[in-house]
């Protein structure tokens, strides 16, 4: 009786090792066999405020150098809400998270349907040189070529829109208030989108990618994600990014998940980018890249 108890203690203890062995390792699709899954490359701190502080760059690799008043700096530095925090829409209602964002940015986004993909891109070169008082560098083309800059709005000057036609008219008293530039941002979202912004921005190979680069595909619709931060491999130089984007309906801006690899997201290696750059909610090509000029 007492070697017959032994046994199944020991038949007991075989399978207890076997089950708990199945939690760290994983078939192999390719040979049958089992093998110990890596680990994660990266590291994220669930207390950190801002994109920097909360994803750290992966193993091996380091941010890119940037002064404080760049717009790489900018960028690295948006706010961000809680962990676990949902989207939302513009009209409140959360957007599910399936797997396609790591974080929400902390930026109000209006309570009308217009804050959508390329709107936010504008919206954070907007932001940017509002912030350090670049009055004349903010301009945006509408889809019929006319250009809306901010320099003539903030002088009390508004958009009159009738049919194809778009023109200047004195209806307002001058202001750089950010009131008065929240309404210049959304009537350049309501008349401007991806078809316009890839005309308006220049193209740039992958190899010389930039933080504020972006990934438009022009269109009705299109899309459009912009490069938030970067980061090189301190041994070999290779590069690694972090996207973000809005979608449609209009939506808070959102740091995208890498959906190729679990190990560096949400980061993104240049490297793997061949022909086509997948995104959680749609895919570029590799010739999409684009940048705006400096002036």
């Amino acid at each position: 009786m007492l070697l017959k108890s032994k046994i199944i203690i020991l038949v007991l203890c075989s399978a207890l090792f076997q089950a708990c062995g199945q939690t760290t390792t994983q078939k192999n699709k390719n040979n049958g066999t089992t093998e110990t899954p890596l680990a994660s490359e990266t590291h994220s701190n669930p207390n950190g405020s801002t994109i920097a502080e909360r994803f750290h760059a992966p193993n091996g690799y380091n941010r890119i150098v940037s002064d404080s008043v760049s717009f790489t700096s900018f960028l690295r530095n948006l706010p961000l809400k809680e962990v676990g925090s949902e989207v939302n829409y513009f009209d409140g209602r959360p957007k599910a998270n399936d797997n396609v964002y790591a974080a929400v940015v902390d930026l109000p986004i209006g309570k009308r349907d217009l804050h959508q993909c390329a709107d936010a891109v504008m919206r954070l070169r907007a932001d940017y040189l509002f912030k350090h008082k670049k009055y004349d560098s903010i301009h945006f083309n509408f889809t019929n070529g006319f250009t809306a800059d901010y320099a003539t709005w903030r002088k009390g000057k508004r958009i009159v829109v009738n049919g194809n036609k778009v023109s200047w008219k004195k209806s307002a008293q001058a202001s750089d208030s950010a009131k008065s530039f929240w309404k210049y941002l959304e009537m350049v979202f309501s008349y401007a989108g991806t078809a316009s912004l890839e005309k308006e921005t220049e193209s740039v190979s992958l190899e010389n990618m930039k933080v504020g680069d972006v990934f438009i595909k022009g269109g009705f619709p299109g899309h459009a994600v912009i490069v938030v931060d970067m980061a090189n491999n301190k041994s070999n130089g290779e590069k690694v990014f972090l996207m973000a984007q809005s979608y449609m309906p209009a939506q808070e801006i959102q740091l995208l998940q890498n959906p190729n690899t679990d190990l560096i997201s949400p980061w993104y290696k240049l490297s793997d980018i061949s022909t086509e750059l997948i995104t959680p909610e749609w895919t570029f090509t590799s010739t999409q890249l684009r940048r705006f000029s400096t002036n």
